[in-house]
């Protein structure tokens, strides 16, 4: 099993193609031909978010447009726990088969605790709560409902008035969210760093921008 976006067909190259969470938080793009079983590797650039093509990716099989359409129609569906890929004929198909081919081998498999996160059932609700009807992981409704929390709750208020930090504020707003959400109250600090970092990695932008910058809003109240 590896992370992994659900598949998305391409117009660009008659392929498929979906975004893999790897090793040493790195996140990568595979291609799928319908033609070939050699799949296209790119690294997905932390600081630009565009592709890297691996140095061996031909490029006329495998154009750059192709690795930025596979972003923009990737950008917002949650990973998932999933079986790896292949290409048999022209229908890219689920391995059911531990002989099937794994891209993982050449771009990094994912890591055991990004396998741990997508797998429990706290990451399960949260994404739950939060994708629209198109299936997509919604920042919006993330971080509203982040932003009611953050005004609603008193400690959160109290915080405010003593001028904790923003990181300091964020961090129990988010964790009080998460737990309410899955149900669990004993969420630890770095299971639920876990799954903001998967959450994250959906979008070009950052996962909790608007509410890192309510709460700078808040902030700034409480100290003029």
């Amino acid at each position: 099993m590896i992370v992994r976006t659900p598949l998305v067909e391409l117009s660009t190259l008659e392929a498929v193609a979906y975004r893999q969470k790897l090793r040493g938080g790195q996140a990568g793009v595979v291609i799928l031909r319908h033609d070939s079983p050699q799949p296209g590797l790119a690294l997905v650039n932390h600081r630009t978010g565009e592709p890297d093509l691996s140095a061996n990716v031909p490029r006329d099989r495998f154009p750059r447009e192709a690795f930025l359409e596979a972003l923009e129609l990737t950008s917002g569906l949650p990973y998932s726990r999933r079986r790896p890929v292949r290409s048999l004929g022209s229908t890219p198909q689920a391995s059911a088969s531990a002989e099937a081919t794994d891209d993982s081998d050449q771009l990094g498999s994912s890591s055991p605790e990004a396998v741990a996160t997508v797998a429990s059932a706290d990451y399960a609700a949260i994404v739950k709560a939060y994708t629209n009807r198109k299936g997509e992981l919604s920042y919006e409704l993330l971080n509203k409902s982040l932003i009611q929390a953050a005004h609603s709750n008193p400690f959160v208020a109290t915080m405010i008035s003593q001028v904790t930090t923003q990181d300091e504020i964020r961090d129990h707003v988010v964790k009080a969210n998460f737990e309410a959400v899955s149900g669990n109250r004993h969420l630890s600090t770095a299971e639920v760093s876990s799954i903001v970092a998967l959450l994250d990695e959906v979008s070009p932008r950052s996962v909790l921008r608007e509410l890192n910058d309510e709460i700078r809003r808040m902030l700034g109240q409480a100290v003029g």
